[in-house]
């Protein structure tokens, strides 16, 4: 391994030894070259064309860049479904000239196949691209990070995390996501935010364009900021994991966790006793953070009906999510839960649970439809300012930090022994996590390759078959016109391959 000159060897910022810069301040002096933008949209080759109903139509620019987004998931399960063609066809409609929307009124009657096949094309040229091709495009990268990955924070280079700005495309969402289908609009230098230290060189913006506003806010972490337009919601561009911001912000979160162990025998003590109380949302308080200590379930956000999947929390557990049995495979009071948590991700767990929780959940549910809330006298807001009336800082998510944390001291306490090598270390290591990430529910996401990876492998099938059917038709012709032996031979060997 190439050892790196001494002026590129990393610098190690030892923050923790600085003191203070004051209370809500983040950084003194900070410099930055701002976020990359997507490159603009080229439009097909003439060769390439859009049918509707059967006719060949030349779309605008702009209809055509949409029509690509959707022609690229012709092959994806998104677009057999309603939602995501009705959500599609309507924000597609918007980017179209008048003309087009006079013309372009169904979707079934539109065929995007050539459009499909042109980037299939494109895709497989890049596959196939010379290993000088491959390297100018790695030097290119690198250009970008070594001017745009980085910032200077306090006088010290720190890496930044995400310095490129998402290309358009279509939204697809968690789960059933109600919005999928809908077009994620180009984010334009408009859009954006930055935030720099006072008396250092503003980001140039693109030539033409200028930012929405320039900030010096020392009291927060971010770069640029910009309202993404499906959900609404602020996107930033941060700094990397391992920078100082963010490992302050890390550190101050277990730092709360480590001050919940101060508290949490007297909290458990306080539900413990609300389980019969006289109160019913005292009761409700206390089984829902019974959950959330026990089983580190999130405590789930309020969010307004039909804008995003239905996903749940604790605090909005419906009563469809649980089922009681008194005794299950030798255990007593079980609660067994199935629910989409938070990414979609499914939560089916069956836990024993103290017997006053469990007459607290028959009374919870008792004359209640699969569709009402388990917990109809709460939600997290107030919840959340109940802890923190029991300690400073203290929400439902510092639970779940103190929880996992503990099960990990728990594990490498057990797992691990001073003579250990170091790879049983790394073992133990793994095994611990393995324990943290079943409690919290932790599971592997489908990687972003995921569609890329299955759209190649059904390329594959499909030539195999091709290549199947093509083989069965030169042994039949073989063996009909009586040849020898030997190619009959080759062809039975080639099929079973």
């Amino acid at each position: 391994r190439k050892k790196k000159p001494e002026d590129e060897e990393e610098h190690i910022w030892k923050w923790w030894e600085e003191e203070s810069p004051g209370e809500g301040i983040k950084w003194k002096t900070l410099e930055h070259n701002g976020p990359v933008f997507p490159p603009d949209y080229e439009p097909l080759p003439k060769n390439v064309r859009f049918y509707y109903d059967g006719k060949h139509f030349e779309l605008s620019p702009e209809a055509e860049e949409v029509a690509g987004f959707y022609a690229r998931m012709l092959d994806h399960d998104y677009t057999s479904k309603e939602v995501f063609n009705k959500n599609f066809f309507k924000d597609w409609r918007r980017t179209m000239t008048e003309k087009e929307r006079e013309l372009i009124t169904d979707l079934k009657k539109c065929n995007f196949r050539e459009l499909d096949e042109y980037y299939k094309q494109q895709s497989e040229l890049r596959k196939q691209m010379t290993k000088e091709e491959k390297q100018l495009i790695k030097q290119k990268n690198e250009e970008a990070v070594n001017k745009y990955g980085y910032c200077i924070v306090d006088g010290h280079k720190q890496k930044i995390g995400n310095f490129r700005i998402e290309p358009p495309g279509l939204f697809r969402g968690r789960g059933e996501h109600p919005k999928m289908g809908k077009l994620k609009k180009r984010v334009q230098p408009e859009d954006i935010i930055i935030n720099i230290g006072e008396k250092v060189k503003v980001p140039t913006p693109p030539a033409g364009h200028k930012w929405k506003e320039v900030r010096h806010d020392n009291t927060v972490t971010w770069l640029a900021s910009w309202t993404e337009n499906i959900m609404g919601n602020v996107k930033y561009i941060m700094l990397n994991p391992s920078s100082k911001l963010k490992s302050i912000k890390d550190w101050q979160k277990y730092e709360k966790a480590r001050e919940l162990k101060k508290y949490v025998d007297k909290i458990r003590s306080d539900y413990r006793n609300d389980f019969k109380s006289r109160e019913m949302m005292k009761r409700q308080r206390a089984v829902a953070l019974y959950f959330i200590d026990k089983l580190a379930l999130r405590a789930g956000n309020e969010k307004e009906e039909g804008e995003t999947a239905d996903t749940v929390g604790c605090c909005s557990l419906r009563v469809e999510h649980i089922s009681l049995n008194a005794e299950k495979d030798g255990k007593q009071y079980v609660v067994n839960f199935d629910f989409l948590g938070k990414d979609s991700i499914r939560y089916v767990n069956s836990v024993s649970v103290e017997k006053r929780v469990f007459k607290n959940l028959k009374h919870f549910i008792a004359d209640k439809s699969p569709g009402d809330d388990l917990f109809d006298r709460l939600n997290t807001s107030s919840l959340n300012k109940y802890l923190n009336s029991l300690m400073d800082g203290l929400t439902a998510k510092v639970f779940r930090t103190y929880n996992a944390s503990n099960t990990l001291q728990q594990q490498l306490n057990e797992l691990t022994k001073p003579d250990m090598t170091m790879p049983e270390k790394i073992l133990a290591y793994n095994r611990a996590n393995r324990a943290v990430a079943l409690l919290c529910n932790h599971q592997k996401s489908i990687s972003k390759t995921h569609d890329k990876q299955m759209e190649n492998l059904d390329g594959k099938i499909k030539d195999k078959k091709t290549q199947i059917k093509e083989l069965k038709k030169q042994y039949k012709e073989s063996k009909g016109s009586g040849g020898d032996s030997g190619a009959k031979e080759k062809y039975e060997k080639k099929l079973k391959t």
